[in-house]
C-alpha cells in the first residue's frame, strides 16, 4: 500500500496494530473502519511478500 510511513510495516511487523491502525488514520484522514481495512490490507501484503520478518508473538508475560 503507497503513501504509508514506513513506521506502519514497522509497527505490523512487531505487532503493535492500534500504532499501526492510528498512524494509518492520521496518514490518510479516514475513519477506524477505513484504518483497519487498511491495515488488513497491508498486512496480507507483508505476509506474502515478508513472513520471515516478523516477530515472534509476545507472550503476555512482559519477558
Amino acid at each position: 500500500m503507497d503513501g504509508l510511513p514506513a513506521s506502519v510495516d514497522h509497527d505490523i511487523l512487531a505487532h503493535r496494530s492500534i500504532a499501526a491502525i492510528a498512524t494509518i488514520r492520521e496518514t490518510l484522514g479516514c475513519t477506524v473502519h477505513q484504518a483497519v481495512d487498511a491495515y488488513t490490507q497491508r498486512y496480507e501484503e507483508l505476509r506474502r511478500d515478508r513472513p520471515d520478518d516478523f516477530r515472534p508473538i509476545p507472550d503476555g508475560h512482559g519477558r
